[in-house]
């Protein structure tokens, strides 16, 4: 069984779409998404559909949006990610985009990230603080610095951000009480949108469980765990590769996290096999989430979606086979408020 062509069905066995069916749209008919099974599609996925979408703009914040949600009824082509076609044909005219340019473009400063959640945690404390003192006549104290593990909400998606499923989703098992890591914030272009991976799903299996035909997959990562990544096919990895070492081809989401798709399979092996990294840095992903702009913005204000950022341990961090709703709650307790108290409440079954 070849892994990079295993690919997710919905029970009715109807194939998915190239992106995220509306939930808008479902939320409307009151109609549920099926029951998921992990199937062999018996083809590789650079066969699926009669066009291989490349992304190629580099990630961009999102700006202006008016227009309504995307349809779901397969008209508009959804975006695939980068590595999905042949091995090394990037592009469509099959030519590979500059490492440097995108180095540069994607590059994420070690810092910015840190420095934010600092000055908004220390904003927050501060004004507790000072509200507790006028009311107790007293003095504020200084507020403490940004622990260990952090989040935060953000009120427009970036790259490495991360999208908490809200109770709205509750019943809705493709996303339930989900956590997606957002790998490209997306531009309007209908080939360019927002795509990322389901980061709490693990399937409890490992690749040498899915007997896998790829000499890699069955070597070098046999030990690997699988999770699910979303409802569309293509297979994806994360790679962890610490704040300093930085890794030529693979695209960076935040200080020390990369990913890699199909044709960066053997560029990774090698990158184990020279000692650079281990087998235990990588996380292999069956899915992958993805909609158009405009469709991820209207369902964000519909409140299908939290938005936040958060610290690298926590979506690098912890067993690969924890619990799916542990990190939700961890993530929505440290936004605080409103959120903390939407992490204790019953999941309720619509």
């Amino acid at each position: 069984m070849d892994l990079w062509a295993l690919h997710v069905k919905n029970a009715t066995g109807s194939p998915l779409l190239r992106r995220n069916q509306s939930i808008l749209e479902k939320s409307k008919s009151k109609s549920k998404i099926g029951v998921l099974e992990i199937r062999d599609s018996g083809r590789k996925i650079s066969s699926y559909g009669s066009n291989s979408l490349v992304i190629r703009a580099m990630a961009k914040k999102n700006n202006n949006s008016s227009s309504p949600p995307s349809s779901s009824s397969g008209n508009g082509d959804r975006s695939v990610p980068q590595g999905d076609g042949s091995k090394g044909n990037n592009s469509p005219d099959g030519s590979k985009p500059s490492d440097t340019s995108s180095q540069k473009s994607h590059h994420v400063s070690l810092d910015w990230r840190e420095f934010r959640a600092s000055m908004i945690v220390r904003e927050q404390v501060t004004e507790k603080v000072e509200s507790d003192a006028h009311g107790q006549g007293g003095t504020a104290q200084e507020s403490k610095g940004l622990g260990l593990k952090w989040a935060h909400p953000i009120s427009v998606p970036e790259s490495g951000c991360v999208l908490v499923a809200t109770e709205k989703l509750d019943g809705v098992r493709t996303f339930e009480r989900t956590v997606v890591l957002l790998l490209r914030s997306g531009t309007r272009h209908p080939q360019e949108g927002p795509f990322g991976i389901v980061i709490n799903r693990p399937l409890n299996k490992k690749i040498k469980h899915m007997k896998p035909t790829n000499n890699e997959l069955a070597t070098t990562f046999a030990d690997c765990s699988l999770h699910f990544g979303g409802p569309l096919e293509a297979s994806m990895f994360l790679l962890k590769t610490g704040e300093k070492l930085k890794v030529p081809g693979f695209e960076e989401v935040i200080p020390g996290l990369c990913f890699g798709a199909r044709n960066s399979l053997d560029e990774a092996a090698a990158l184990v096999k020279k000692g650079v990294l281990k087998p235990q840095d990588f996380r292999f992903f069956v899915g992958y989430a993805g909609w158009q702009l405009d469709q991820l913005r209207e369902e964000i204000e519909s409140d299908y979606w939290y938005v936040a950022a958060c610290s690298s341990n926590l979506i690098c961090g912890g067993s690969s086979d924890s619990s799916s709703e542990s990190l939700w709650q961890e993530i929505l307790q440290l936004m605080g408020g409103h959120y903390s108290e939407l992490s204790r409440k019953p999941k309720q079954d619509l």
